[in-house]
């Protein structure tokens, strides 16, 4: 059955410390792994479950990476990779392709299989489009995220990961784009954005100087006691936002 979820989010900072341990504690999280893979990119890693997805960091060991490449083209500004998981990674990327989006990286590690397509084709950050026997379940393996990643989900602080924030100069042109790479049909907001709905969040793109992912939602029980640690932690505030790892978390409950 064809299917296609918000699987995971990465960001990128120069260094893991301490921003890993910092999202922890302003936002009730925890890491559920570390991924070895990643060291071949020159990349270390942690990621942290909200809910059914996965809020990555990773940030790099050596020069010349792509990430690195990233931090130092946009200032550290903007979300790495939105990553999906679907049925068939490989048809959805060939439509992609016939598109002119080219393929940058296919990541092979049985059950795991994914598609990684060219941010400079996808416009605003990469997209990876991946598969794992089961995925079709939320809470079902995932090998990226390790063998037990369910047993770190804390939701008592940030419920879940709403939604994905993308900025364009031409956000209706960066919505359809999404759009015709996802599948998934967009329709205008009330304050010149439009909105793309998955089964587990929703991507929104937005008026803005240049193409970027800028921000993710979050709902919590408490936005005070989130925006309050990360004031307490020394992080920039603007009403129920803060600013980290390159784009702005904002909570809602």
């Amino acid at each position: 059955m064809a299917y296609l979820h918000l699987r995971q989010i990465c960001l990128v900072a120069p260094k893991l410390e301490p921003v890993v341990s910092d999202i922890a504690a302003i936002m009730g999280l925890e890491v559920c792994y570390r991924d070895p893979h990643v060291g071949k990119y020159g990349l270390e890693n942690a990621l942290l479950p909200v809910g059914p997805i996965l809020l990555e960091v990773v940030s790099p060991t050596r020069e010349g990476t792509a990430a690195g490449r990233f931090l130092d083209k946009t200032g550290g500004r903007g979300g790495y990779m939105a990553i999906f998981a679907c049925d068939d990674p490989d048809g959805r990327a060939a439509r992609a392709n016939a598109m002119g989006v080219r393929t940058a990286n296919v990541i092979d590690h049985p059950p795991y299989h994914g598609v990684q397509l060219h941010p400079r084709d996808c416009r605003a950050a990469f997209i990876e489009l991946n598969h794992t026997d089961g995925s079709d379940d939320v809470l079902g393996p995932y090998p990226p995220a390790g063998p037990d990643w369910t047993r770190a989900i804390r939701t008592d602080v940030t419920a879940a990961l709403t939604e994905v924030v993308l900025q364009s100069p031409e956000p209706a042109s960066l919505a359809a784009h999404w759009g015709r790479i996802l599948d998934v049909a967009t329709a205008a907001d009330d304050h010149g954005g439009w909105q793309l709905t998955l089964p587990n969040a929703a991507i929104r793109v937005t008026p803005g100087e240049r193409e970027l992912m800028s921000g993710l939602s979050f709902r919590t029980p408490d936005v005070e006691r989130v925006i309050d640690a990360a004031r307490a932690r020394g992080y920039a505030v603007s009403g129920n936002g803060f600013e980290i790892a390159g784009v702005t978390i904002t909570m809602a409950a």
